[in-house]
């Protein structure tokens, strides 16, 4: 399994367990020139879970991300689609 495998699927993880429709949950990665892209969509209903009150949520899964990206040595970016 790569690096960013297992961040896709820690992303995942956390998204599948915050929202209401966990099979609509979806990360897909895009390589771009000095990052790793992470797509995360969900479903459009639960879309306001994944981003929380003031966008705390969404800052709490980009830092855990970050932190774990550290681990592996690479630079990776959470992007949140609608």
């Amino acid at each position: 399994m790569s690096g960013t495998e297992s961040l896709q699927q820690l992303i995942s993880y956390v998204a599948r367990n915050l929202v209401d429709d966990p099979n609509a949950v979806e990360v897909r990665e895009v390589e771009e020139d000095q990052a790793a892209v992470l797509e995360l969509r969900v479903a459009k209903e639960d879309l306001g879970k994944v981003i929380g009150k003031q966008g705390r949520t969404a800052r709490a899964m980009r830092t855990i991300l970050s932190a774990a990206a550290t681990k592996i040595h690479r630079r990776v970016i959470l992007e949140i689609m609608e």
